[in-house]
């Protein structure tokens, strides 16, 4: 094989192999985001859920209290 073919094989993989590395650092960009995205998400429903306990547990205090009813 002559020496020059051989280099520009070689020329060829490593520019495919660039060109794979930034699609690739796209991808991380593109998955990074929606991460954080999720994250922010998740926090949010957190706090709503925190926020909907405690207002179920007012409303449960202001329940009467159950009283035994005599048993006949």
């Amino acid at each position: 094989m002559p020496f020059q073919t051989y280099i520009d094989q070689i020329a060829e993989r490593v520019d495919r192999l660039l060109l794979r590395h930034d699609e690739l650092q796209r991808v991380n960009q593109l998955l990074e985001a929606q991460a954080t995205a999720l994250r922010l998400e998740r926090d949010h429903l957190r706090q709503q859920c925190a926020a909907a306990r405690l207002r179920v547990d007012a409303l449960l205090a202001r329940l009467p209290q159950d009283q035994e009813e005599p048993k006949a």
